[in-house]
């Protein structure tokens, strides 16, 4: 059963497709309004997430006008242009049909749809909430919690680690050495690390010196996809997703969620 996220009784919802487009459209406007205090050339992209059940999806297509592509950012297009919103040339529309909404996303009150703006300087929701959860090897805490407003979370074994530059770094999501966790000794010092990055609207993971080859390994096994990614820089980092699942060294993995887990 799907629940309905977003329903409202002080609000008629539109069930046709001209009523869902229009609701859609004037939800958009009121939201990109409240971006930069209406001033709209800092947004990178839109994010639009749809979460109708099944019986009412290919209403919501109809309305984004999905057999005609660039069609329904061109009506957003027109919008900010009769409100002076300077939408620069190269911004993205990205729609989701998803049940899922991301907490940073700002709810409809009568249609299901939730709303998310990319900027270059910052989000309409400031702080951003993540939280990751060992399913194999041990750590120190059961659940890490992470914001974007934090600065480089640190991945590795044992809390306060010396690095082979002689330098101490602390690692918030520590494995401890002593531990009888035959994953735990795969865990370099310095494996990885996770940052909240602005122009990508995501959590990005990054392996540190440890966790490149041919030393110990950083892969991220994707919920959605299921393809897996591995990680062979320690300057090209991977976007993570709900459910995504990060693999560190042998046999470690760490599970990654919007979601209080």
């Amino acid at each position: 059963m799907i629940f309905n996220l977003f329903k409202s009784d002080a609000d008629e919802r539109p069930t046709d497709v001209k009523g869902i487009r229009h609701a859609l459209l004037q939800f958009i406007k009121q939201e990109l309004q409240k971006a930069e205090g209406g001033e709209g050339n800092n947004i990178k992209g839109v994010l639009l997430y749809l979460s109708c059940n099944s019986a009412e999806r290919h209403v919501y297509e109809t309305a984004l006008y999905t057999d005609e592509p660039g069609k329904f950012k061109d009506e957003i297009q027109r919008i900010a242009d009769d409100y002076a919103l300077e939408l620069p040339p190269n911004w993205t529309l990205e729609v989701i049909f998803d049940e899922t909404i991301p907490p940073e996303a700002v709810k409809a009150a009568n249609v299901d749809a939730a709303f998310f703006v990319k900027t270059s300087k910052h989000f309409i929701k400031q702080t951003i909430t993540a939280y990751l959860r060992p399913l194999s090897g041990e750590t120190t805490e059961q659940q890490y919690r992470v914001t974007s407003d934090d600065s480089k979370i640190n991945i590795g074994r044992d809390k306060q680690a010396q690095s082979d530059e002689g330098y101490f770094r602390i690692n918030h999501i520590a494995f401890p050495s002593d531990s009888a966790n035959e994953s735990n000794k795969y865990i370099s010092r310095q494996h990885a690390h996770i940052e909240w990055k602005n122009e990508a609207g995501r959590f990005m993971i990054f392996a540190d010196e440890g966790g490149v080859p041919p030393r110990n390994k950083v892969k991220v096994r994707s919920d959605a996809t299921e393809q897996l990614t591995k990680l062979h820089s320690t300057e090209i980092g991977y976007e993570l997703e709900e459910g995504d699942q990060i693999i560190l060294g042998e046999s470690v993995v760490l599970l990654f969620s919007y979601k209080p887990l």
